[in-house]
């Protein structure tokens, strides 16, 4: 099983989302890191499973939330890219990618 490692900025993002989430409701914060904890999961299982957005990055939805973890799966590890609103700015994650 590879290691999933964050990008800074996605890390940042989802500690944003977190933030924001907490804020709406007490316990909503937590509700969101067990959707995106879930969707990792599913990305440790089968890395190719989930649809390319472009070249090498893919992505999977979380549950409930309108987040979705963009991530490469690489030799060595799964890289997080983004922990994306589906809401935003779409392709603001490109540059972070050194390809």
């Amino acid at each position: 099983m590879k290691p999933v490692e964050f990008h800074p900025e996605a890390a940042a993002e989802l500690e944003a989302g977190v933030r924001h989430y907490e804020q709406q409701q007490r316990g909503l914060g937590e509700r969101f890191i067990a959707a995106i904890e879930f969707s990792l999961s599913g990305i440790i299982e089968s890395p190719h499973a989930w649809p390319v957005l472009e070249r090498d990055v893919r992505r999977k939805l979380a549950r409930v939330f309108p987040y979705a973890v963009l991530y490469s799966d690489e030799p060595d590890r799964i890289l997080v890219l983004a922990v994306m609103h589906c809401h935003r700015k779409p392709g603001y994650w490109r540059v972070r990618t050194d390809r």
